[in-house]
C-alpha cells in the first residue's frame, strides 16, 4: 500500500496505528501468563531456594536505596555477555529478581552494575564509601551520604512486609505458612519472613551484623549496608546445573 495513502487517510492511519499498537502489547503481555515457566527454579542439592525474600532489614535497606535515586546512577542487571561476566561476575537470573517489586535493573551505569556486590567489599569499606565516596574511590562522582548514620524507623516494616505480600511475596502470617517457608527456605530463613516477629528480627540483624560499626543503635546505615551485602550472594552458581544455568570462564 501506498505510504502516502496511508498519512492522507486519517481513519485508516488510526486503524492502522491501534494494529500496530495493540500486536507490539500483546508481545509483551502474553508472556507474562507464562511467567513461571521464565523464572529459573534455584534450589540446593537438598532442595532449599536459594533465592529468598529480604529479611525485614535488607528490605527497609531497599526502600533507603530507592529514597536516595541510587539506581538512576547503578543498574543491577549483568547482561549475558563475555565482557560483562569477566567484569561483574554471573549474568543475571530472572530467579534473583522475582521478589523485588520493583525491580533494580536500571539501565545507566554512571557508577558500576551493584548485582553481585555483596560481600565484595567489607561491611567497613562500604560504610566509608558511602559517607565520602572520594575518600575509598578518588574518581568516584558519586554524593556523600552522611545522613545514613541516623536512626532507623522500624515502627512500618511490617506494614511494608504487609503490603510486598499482597504482591507475591511469602511473608508469612501464620504457623501453616511459616512451616512452608521452613520447607522451602529452611529454618532461619523462615524465622526472618515471619510478619509478627519483623521488628524483633530486624533489630537483632542489626545489632548482630554491626553493619555502621556499632551494636548499640540500629542506623539507616545498618539498614544500607545490609541491603548492599546480600546482593548477589543467594545464587551458588557452583551448585546449579551446568545445562540451564550457563557458566562464563
Amino acid at each position: 500500500m501506498d505510504h502516502g495513502k496511508i498519512e492522507k487517510n486519517v481513519g485508516l492511519m488510526l486503524v492502522l496505528t491501534m494494529i500496530a499498537i495493540s500486536i507490539g502489547g500483546l508481545v509483551e503481555i502474553v508472556p507474562l501468563f507464562f511467567i513461571k515457566g521464565t523464572v529459573e527454579d534455584a534450589r540446593t542439592p537438598e532442595g532449599i531456594k536459594m533465592v529468598r525474600p529480604y529479611s525485614p532489614l535488607e528490605n527497609r535497606g531497599r526502600d533507603i536505596y530507592i529514597r536516595e535515586g541510587c539506581y538512576l546512577c547503578h543498574s543491577q542487571m549483568i547482561r549475558p555477555f563475555r565482557d560483562e561476566a569477566m567484569r561483574y561476575g554471573h549474568y543475571s537470573l530472572a530467579a534473583e529478581s522475582q521478589y523485588d517489586h520493583p525491580f533494580q535493573w536500571g539501565s545507566k551505569r554512571t557508577g558500576p552494575d551493584l548485582a553481585r556486590v555483596g560481600k565484595k567489599y567489607s561491611n567497613e569499606w562500604q560504610v566509608q564509601h558511602l559517607i565520602a565516596p572520594r575518600s575509598m574511590v578518588p574518581e568516584s562522582v558519586m554524593p556523600n551520604y552522611p545522613w545514613l548514620m541516623t536512626a532507623l524507623d522500624t515502627s512500618d516494616v511490617a506494614g511494608s512486609m504487609t503490603a510486598l505480600r499482597m504482591t507475591g511475596v511469602p511473608y508469612s502470617t501464620n504457623k501453616a505458612e511459616y512451616d512452608n517457608n521452613v520447607k522451602e527456605f529452611g529454618a532461619e530463613v523462615a524465622k526472618q519472613l515471619h510478619i509478627p516477629d519483623a521488628q524483633k528480627n530486624l533489630i537483632e540483624q542489626a545489632q548482630t551484623g554491626k553493619y555502621d560499626g556499632n551494636a548499640a543503635d540500629v542506623t539507616e546505615m545498618d539498614a544500607l549496608v545490609a541491603y548492599l551485602q546480600v546482593l548477589g550472594t543467594m545464587v551458588d552458581f557452583s551448585k546449579l546445573d551446568n545445562d540451564n544455568f550457563v557458566k562464563f570462564r
